[in-house]
């Protein structure tokens, strides 16, 4: 019984201080109180919540990509197609899958990897697992998860995320869609080079220089779902988001994934979105279908696959993808008092 309650505290510690940093919650309070700054005001409840978020981002951001980009380095593109192309039926869909989970990409820049593997003879449902687990589902998404909403939520995000994509792509190849990817992608062959040995130190700049260019990349996404959740979390009155996309609302999980296609942005960017909605009365499973449409389903990188792959291909590609996003989002809101 001790045990359990030894383990129950260094949990609560963990989950509440150096995964969702109230430390820093704390100093940031203190620092605009003593600038002065009345924090029960709208304006100062805006203002700690921007800076507190955006800090928190960002620090957790920095040390999950280092520490991804070191684990992605012994998986270069080379190797990937490699081990992927080992295996067969279902279970190079689990591959890829699973896979997509180290690389730490948005849905565009999972695209050129995409077409690397089909032009290497993948079957294209295998090419669609990866395409769908690898800016859906990644270790950093993990931990941020597991900052806001906690261990349960966070691990069973990243179990449907790649059963999902393990789906959506056995379903693609059930279907026979290989012969909708435009010809000249299976016919421009990449050239099979060994990626290069690298030591501890050329992995360790690999990692470093991996976090200057995510972090430059999404880093305006970050700051912008910051300020929207700053707004939501401190202007919109919580009755009009209940009343709207709570678990009441049978329509609200669509509504969030219609809203969700067409921005464009990452994981880290909806995420503080998501925590601000889900603080108002949103329903869990709600506020992560919306999270799961951004990532996965984002109108850029939908352009970009409809010029590699034929309309009929596309179309089942975002109704499957989005069908089962809508899916998750209604079993998430069913299971909201169990997992939170």
């Amino acid at each position: 019984m001790i045990a359990v309650q030894v383990l129950a505290a260094v949990w609560s510690f963990i989950q509440n201080q150096i995964l969702g940093m109230k430390w820093l919650s704390s100093v940031v309070y203190s620092v605009l109180n003593a600038l002065g700054l009345d924090m029960n005001t709208r304006v100062g409840g805006m203002i700690h919540f921007f800076v507190y978020d955006l800090a928190k981002i960002f620090l957790l951001l920095s040390v999950l990509i280092f520490v991804i980009s070191y684990v992605q380095s012994y998986f270069p593109p080379e190797r990937t197609k490699k081990i992927v192309g080992r295996s067969h039926g279902i279970w190079a869909n689990i591959l890829a899958a699973l896979l997509g989970t180290v690389t730490p990409f948005c849905s565009c820049s999972s695209i050129p990897l995409f077409i690397g593997f089909t032009n290497a003879g993948l079957p294209v449902g295998v090419t669609f697992s990866f395409l769908i687990s690898s800016p859906l589902v990644d270790l950093g998404s993990l931990v941020l998860l597991m900052s806001i909403f906690g261990l349960r939520v966070a691990v069973m995000y990243v179990v449907i995320g790649v059963l999902l994509a393990v789906v959506g792509g056995t379903l693609i190849e059930a279907f026979g869609m290989d012969k909708d990817v435009y010809s000249f992608v299976k016919d421009t062959k990449a050239a099979d080079i060994d990626p290069p040995s690298l030591t501890v130190t050329d992995r360790l700049i690999f990692a470093r220089d991996q976090v200057r260019d995510i972090v430059h990349r999404v880093g305006r996404y970050v700051v912008i779902g910051v300020a929207i959740g700053a707004v939501i979390h401190n202007v919109i009155p919580a009755t009009w988001i209940s009343s709207i996309l709570g678990r009441k609302n049978n329509g609200a999980v669509i509504l969030a994934t219609l809203v969700g296609v067409p921005i464009y942005g990452d994981i880290f960017g909806s995420i503080p979105v998501a925590e601000s909605l889900f603080a108002k009365g949103a329903g869990l499973g709600t506020v992560l279908s919306f999270m799961m449409a951004v990532t996965a389903l984002s109108l850029p990188s939908m352009v970009m696959l409809s010029k590699v792959v034929k309309l009929k291909l596309l179309v089942l590609f975002i109704a499957i993808v989005s069908g089962g996003i809508m899916v998750v989002g209604y079993i998430f809101n069913a299971l909201q008092a169990v997992l939170i």
